[in-house]
């Protein structure tokens, strides 16, 4: 074959149209294997045709294989979407992107429908039991509470709550970076059992939890055992959860708690509470 012929071949070559790899599961771990890194491979799904409908069994096998959560979220989506998904903040729906936080499903109206619960902050701590720990010389424990404004929370659920939490994972492909969680100082929440379910005390025009504790022994910070309130989750999808208490909630004011900064001469107590009343 002579220079010319072969350069010819060469161009007819290159300007046949290029066809769209499709994309397996397989496919998908191959690439993870490599570490071409997330957004490569987001990049490559988005530019396939690839529909990818997984199962749970699936999404948990591409996990073990070291597929990051961001990817499945992509697989989930599909390709040839656009990076922009519609986000809503009440679709009861937990398919559909939300903003990052804690969301309780309503169902006491006519359709159902979710409402964002948003963080309360305190910075402000009150003790308890101060008489007892002096008379006892700290025997006896002092108790430390952190205090939010209000009797009520803004939130209210009519019956048992049902709750969903989606975490930043959940809008990996959406471009979306938490806003629920920087201010707190756990940054990096990505699951519920990184929270503590508690009943809040009325007091005056507040509402109160304890979350520490001091004696002679020594001073304890966080939600005591025997004050956490047990509540199960599972997961909808990669970075969406839902969560239902294992045992019924009487009437009360309520909140989950996941960050718990400073306390005692270390500075003021902050914490950070997702609080809603059960009516």
């Amino acid at each position: 074959m002579s220079f010319k012929y072969a350069i010819i071949v060469a161009a007819l070559c290159f300007s046949l149209p290029a066809f769209a790899e499709p994309l397996s599961p397989d496919s998908i771990v191959a690439l993870s294997s490599m570490g071409l890194g997330d957004e490569a491979i987001i990049a490559k799904i988005k530019s396939s045709e690839s529909k990818f409908d997984l199962t749970t069994d699936q999404m948990i096998y591409l996990k073990k294989k070291g597929v990051t959560g961001p990817v499945i979220a992509a697989m989930l989506n599909g390709g040839g979407m656009s990076t922009q998904s519609t986000m809503s903040v009440d679709s009861p729906d937990p398919m559909v992107p939300h903003p990052s936080g804690v969301y309780l499903l309503d169902y006491s109206g006519q359709e159902q429908k979710m409402i964002k619960i948003d963080a309360t902050v305190t910075n402000q701590a009150k003790t308890g039991g101060i008489f007892g720990y002096a008379l006892t010389g700290g025997l006896a424990s002092m108790s430390v509470k952190a205090a939010i404004q209000n009797e009520t929370a803004r939130v209210r659920a009519k019956g048992q709550p049902f709750f969903y939490f989606f975490f930043d994972e959940s809008n990996a492909t959406n471009g979306q970076s938490n806003g629920a969680w920087l201010a707190g100082t756990a940054a990096t929440v990505s699951s519920p059992g990184e929270f503590t379910l508690i009943k809040l005390n009325k007091k005056d025009g507040r509402r109160e939890a304890r979350v520490g504790s001091v004696n002679i022994a020594g001073a304890k910070t966080g939600v005591m055992d025997k004050d956490r309130i047990q509540f199960d989750y599972k997961m909808v999808r990669p970075g969406v959860y839902k969560a239902k208490m294992t045992t019924p909630l009487e009437s009360g004011e309520y909140g989950f708690i996941y960050a718990i900064a400073g306390s005692g001469s270390g500075g003021a107590l902050t914490a950070r509470i997702f609080d809603f009343s059960v009516e």
